[in-house]
């Protein structure tokens, strides 16, 4: 059998793209929304005792939390395999980031104008590894509504930063979201020496 033949199926090309954000911002949402795959979640039933350490200010009703990932999967032809993995949200679970964003393309920042401190930890560790990143301001119902210059200045964004509306729970919008993160990311990248 002879490595290399034309006629052999070529490996698709791998990305890994990561959606962070804080606690309750929609990051299991979009991961499923967006998943040709069934997602694999790894979310636990909030009980009394997150009480005093988990904040839920805002999203009252939210009876689950992702403990150390979502997993999703799309294919983009044959060419490109995105592989998605939410980060969990709450401090304490922070520890997992570090071998998450590995090898990571770039990251989503998820955004809820209800709670918009909660993004700059995300955006922090993006910008001190120097990953990039976009922030995608998740539309919930009876949320404030801002222009996306002020999010922009409120979090204190380069003007490179890419920030637009979106709504986590709809294919179409996270996959918008998805397509300006990996043309940002790409947009990022040192170009190539020629030879």
């Amino acid at each position: 059998m002879a490595f290399g033949r034309s006629d052999q199926p070529k490996m698709p090309k791998a990305i890994k793209l990561l959606i962070a954000g804080g606690f309750g911002v929609g990051k299991t949402t979009m991961v499923g929304a967006v998943s040709e795959i069934r997602p694999l979640r790894t979310e636990e039933t909030l009980t009394d005792r997150s009480v005093g350490i988990d904040d839920l200010s805002g999203v009252e009703t939210k009876a689950t939390t992702t403990v150390a990932m979502d997993f999703g999967r799309i294919s983009i032809g044959d060419e490109f395999m995105l592989y998605l993995f939410g980060t969990p949200g709450q401090e304490r679970f922070w520890f997992v980031w570090d071998e998450l964003a590995r090898g990571a393309l770039g990251a989503v920042v998820l955004a809820d104008t209800r709670r918009l401190a909660d993004c700059f930890p995300s955006v922090d560790y993006f910008e001190r590894r120097g990953t990039p990143f976009i922030v995608a301001v998740n539309c919930f119902e009876g949320a404030p509504v801002f222009e996306l210059a002020e999010v922009k200045l409120a979090l204190n964004l380069g003007e490179d930063i890419p920030v637009l509306l979106c709504d986590a729970r709809k294919r179409e919008s996270g996959k918008e979201v998805l397509i300006t993160l990996v043309k940002h990311a790409y947009g990022k990248r040192p170009m190539a020496t020629v030879r």
